[in-house]
């Protein structure tokens, strides 16, 4: 049987209510923290958080969330999907990461990614021209820091440590962290460098495109003399009874937040055809949970996996519906994903 765990993601998106009125965002965060609780419930093995500064989330201070989950949860795991790097200080970083894995007994994760929106940027003081030193930087500085020993690190992104210890230190003497990438060569290359954990995040396109990342990065690894590490796959989707409601409930917040990103990056209106082509063929896995699980065993097998985390929020859609799939999953999704990969 191939072992894999799996997860649940969010980016606390705002939703709204039965009424298509938007919730505030402290009942949105609540809402989360409900969420996560299910999820440890039916059996789901981690639980992320996206890290955003716009006014669509609600969720800028993912650690702040993890940490009420965590005193209301026991054993799921806790991570983010993604802590943006680049406009943060890895020092720090690592402090609240490390207290986070303190109150909840040793269950902390980390991903570590450049984040596909810009806005952390100009609001902590940041040039875009710096993109890529930013995260090389402060990727190789955070590398060092989760060895958990005298730090000595120069750079250009901030000031010089030399045999400093930071603190506290994690139970395990290492927390768990991952680097998300979206796509890019260089970016596996560099999670590989570093001997980081891959989470690939697969928005768009048949997840099999994704094989020669995962190729590449395990040839990557042996290059640079790293261990092998896993590899986790963050995709979108949703759970319902049947094809047809998931569908139908899905598409009109789907196309709504889609349209939105759309137009802030230049791209078409997202089409109902092309919309019903991405579940079908895409890197979207809704539907009923058969359908949701066969698609999730077929992606674990075609890019050989050790995660699969589902991405379940999608734009307005409410609360109510996201519970009614977080159950699904884990209730029957999993155990289905499961049967189908021992057979």
């Amino acid at each position: 049987m191939i072992m894999v765990e799996f997860g649940l993601d969010t980016f606390g998106d705002v939703t709204a209510d039965s009424h298509g009125k938007r919730l505030p965002y402290a009942e949105v965060i609540r809402n989360v923290v409900e969420q996560a609780m299910l999820a440890e419930k039916v059996g789901v093995d981690a639980f992320g958080l996206g890290e955003h500064h716009r006014d669509d989330f609600a969720v800028s201070a993912p650690e702040i969330v993890l940490a009420a989950i965590a005193a209301r949860t026991s054993t799921i795991k806790l991570g983010t999907a993604v802590t943006v790097l680049s406009s943060d200080d890895p020092v720090r970083v690592f402090e609240r990461f490390a207290t986070l894995d303190a109150v909840s007994n040793g269950r902390a994760e980390i991903t570590l990614g450049r984040g596909s929106f810009t806005e952390s940027f100009p609001l902590f003081g940041f040039d875009l021209h710096d993109y890529e030193k930013l995260f090389e930087e402060k990727a190789e500085l955070m590398a060092e820091l989760l060895k958990e020993g005298p730090v000595t690190w120069s750079g250009t992104v901030r000031p010089p440590l030399t045999d400093q210890q930071v603190y506290p230190k994690s139970s395990s003497g290492r927390i768990p962290t991952w680097i998300g990438v979206g796509g890019s060569p260089e970016s596996v290359v560099r999670a590989a460098k570093y001997g980081f954990p891959l989470a690939l995040a697969i928005i768009g396109g048949e997840p099999v495109r994704f094989a020669p990342y995962v190729e590449l990065y395990h040839h990557a690894l042996k290059e640079f003399g790293q261990p092998d590490q896993p590899v986790a796959v963050h995709c979108p989707g949703f759970v319902a009874d049947t094809d047809e409601e998931a569908v139908e409930t899905l598409w009109p917040h789907a196309r709504t937040m889609l349209n939105r990103i759309g137009r802030e990056r230049g791209w078409p209106p997202m089409a109902r055809d092309r919309f019903d082509h991405d579940i079908t063929e895409g890197a979207w896995h809704a539907g009923s949970p058969e359908t949701v699980a066969q698609k999730m065993a077929r992606t674990i097998k075609e890019l050989g996996i050790q995660r699969f985390d589902l991405k379940y929020s999608a734009g307005t859609l409410p609360h109510e519906q996201m519970m009614k799939s977080i159950e699904l999953y884990g209730t029957q999704v999993i155990p289905r994903v499961r049967e189908l990969l021992g057979s």
